[in-house]
């Protein structure tokens, strides 16, 4: 039996993935896993003390109280953290106690993508503190498991890290519980654009909405899922509640013939993974690691960010082709199933977990 603790990050999407994994590693018979999963929200007079409001600071002190928490009640073998944000200032965990880290993008990477999540660079100094904090908390741990090669690369390039410390294993979704359930054809009436995100400035939503404005309305509807507030328009479908992986929403993947998410700024969002398995036609941007998911012209179409015209024209393009729409969705549904199943993927990792175990550990460079 070998006793991992999971601490896992609750911010944005990261919660989705936390979910997938308490639901498939119990699954794992030689694993017995201790769950911490670290808060992102802040509220009360904790908000104001100095320095809290930094999620590194607040993530890294939430997970230590985790950690020592579960360390009183059981021995453990690993400590796997997902992200590294609530691993960076436990540099100490990670050194006495084998450690994997995962991430979907590193801390360079973000910033890249900075604009767009309202984050902003710091002073200079502050941002070397950060980058040697982050390069000392990636050589510590055993192992680095990455979402994607994007992000691999970005471990590889940016803080160098040696290229056989990291695995790359995506985080995947449940293939079968989002599959359509009837063979997908072409038919009459309405042809259904779906997009899924909670911000819809960052995701594109904005811009899909300019782009189904230039299409023929009687001939196509766009169905929303987000938490912001979008006017209401004869043929335009707004799902303010819906709950990530809940029954309902899937049945919305599963009654929409065209996946769009033009996001300006993501690293692998979970929602393509979820769209190709239910055997919709992608349509997305080429930014971070999207590529890796949507393959243009076999499981979807890629457009510039933040180009509306060509946004236009691939919608169209599926539209007016149902022969290609539908060959798209097959093959994004193959693409998912073998590459971001969920079950598979999990096992996966359990079995790199159980591995470096029993690793002997090499020398760290501390400096």
């Amino acid at each position: 039996m070998y006793n991992i603790a999971f601490i896992l990050e609750q911010a944005l999407g990261h919660a989705t993935h936390a979910a997938n994994l308490q639901q498939l590693v119990p699954l794992d018979r030689e694993v017995q896993a201790h769950w911490a999963l670290v808060p992102f929200a802040v509220h009360g007079l904790a908000a104001r003390l100095p320095g809290y409001g930094n999620w590194t600071v607040r993530a890294g002190w939430r997970a230590q109280r985790l950690l020592r928490q579960l360390r009183r009640r059981q021995q453990l073998d690993l400590l796997f953290f997902h992200t590294q944000v609530p691993a960076t200032l436990n540099l100490a965990w990670l050194r006495r106690t084998p450690s994997v880290i995962s991430l979907d993008a590193t801390p360079l990477q973000y910033d890249e993508l900075g604009p767009y999540y309202a984050h902003q660079a710091g002073p200079l100094w502050a941002e070397l503190l950060k980058w040697r904090l982050s390069r000392a908390c990636f050589a510590a741990a055993r192992h680095l498991v990455a979402w994607s090669e994007w992000t691999r690369q970005g471990l590889i390039r940016g803080y160098g890290v040696p290229s056989a410390k990291v695995s790359v294993i995506p985080p995947g979704v449940v293939s079968h519980d989002w599959q359509c359930p009837q063979p997908r054809t072409d038919h009459a009436g309405p042809l259904k654009i779906l997009f899924v995100g909670g911000n819809l400035e960052r995701k594109g939503g904005l811009l899909l909405l300019e782009a189904w404005r230039q299409l023929n309305r009687n001939r196509v509807e766009l169905h929303l899922v987000t938490r912001d507030h979008v006017a209401p328009a004869p043929g335009l479908f707004v799902y303010n509640q819906m709950q990530p992986n809940s029954a309902t929403l899937r049945q919305i993947y599963h009654t929409c013939d065209i996946f769009a998410l033009p996001t300006y700024g993501d690293c692998l969002p979970m929602v393509l993974s979820e769209a190709g398995a239910a055997g919709l036609p992608l349509v997305a941007t080429q930014v971070a690691a999207i590529p890796e998911v949507v393959h243009d012209g076999v499981t979807g179409l890629l457009i510039p960010a933040g180009d509306s015209a060509a946004l236009t024209v691939a919608l169209q393009r599926l539209l007016d082709q149902p022969l290609l729409r539908l060959k798209l969705g097959e093959q994004a549904q193959q693409h998912v199933a073998k590459h971001y199943d969920a079950h598979t993927n999990t096992q996966r990792l359990l079995d790199l977990l159980k591995h470096v175990v029993h690793e002997k550990p090499h020398p760290v460079d501390h400096r």
